[in-house]
Parts: structure tokens; sequence; C-alpha cells
């Protein structure tokens, strides 16, 4: 399999919470880095932290770019909790190994921020 049918094959698996799948598109030495948070995840402990994550309800692929071994991916996530929806984007950046991703590098962020003052030109 190549970097994009990978990458989006296992977006897929987790928009469709199919999360018996996801090991199939994984590498036995899979690691995954979240950089937002400095935490790093095992293949079994990062699709178990898919599973259980409380309250996911959606991921929707947006784009993704990919070469024979690495692919890129933005993706839309939607949760819930006590407060209503909450909106996520995440950017993913795989790399492959015997035709399977064997490391992962996720960024997170909250939709709706905004920018710091002074950080944008004043408008004309």
């Amino acid at each position: 399999m190549d970097a994009e049918a990978a990458l989006r094959g296992l977006m897929t698996a987790i928009g469709e919470k199919r999360w018996d799948d996801l090991a199939g598109f994984l590498h036995p030495d899979f690691v995954c880095r979240l950089v937002h948070t400095g935490e790093t995840f095992d293949r079994d402990d990062w699709i178990r932290f898919n599973r259980d994550y409380p309250g996911f309800e959606q991921l929707t692929i947006e784009e993704i770019v990919a070469g024979p071994a690495e692919a890129a991916c933005r993706s839309h996530i939607i949760g819930r909790d006590a407060y209503g929806a909450q909106h996520f984007e995440c950017a993913s950046f795989a790399r492959m190994k015997d035709g399977v991703i064997v490391q992962l590098t996720e960024v997170w962020t909250d939709v709706d921020q905004q920018a710091p003052p002074g950080t944008r030109p004043a408008p004309n």
C-alpha cells in the first residue's frame, strides 16, 4: 500500500469508528507523537487512545498530500462534551515502512482561535 492509501484508509476507518481495522494500517513498530502535548504512543496504545476518546463523533478528511513513502493529512474532528460540540483541526504526517505506517506525527488545534494581538497587519 502506498502512503496516500494507508493514511486515507486509516483516517477513514477512524471516521467510521472501525477500530478493529486500524492495526492493518500500522506497522508493529508504529509510534505516534502528539506535538502539542509531547506524548508518544505505540500501536496498541494509539488505537486504544482513539477508540476510547471521550465524546468522539466524527472525523472528516479535508486534504491529503502524498508521495510514495510519506503523506500528510488535514482533518476536521467533531467531539462532544457537556457543553456541546467541539471542533478541532488535525494535521497528521505519516511515514511508511513495509507498506504500512510506521511513524505518525499529529498536531491538533481548536477551531476559531483568535490571533494574538499585534501579530497581523493593520487593515487599510
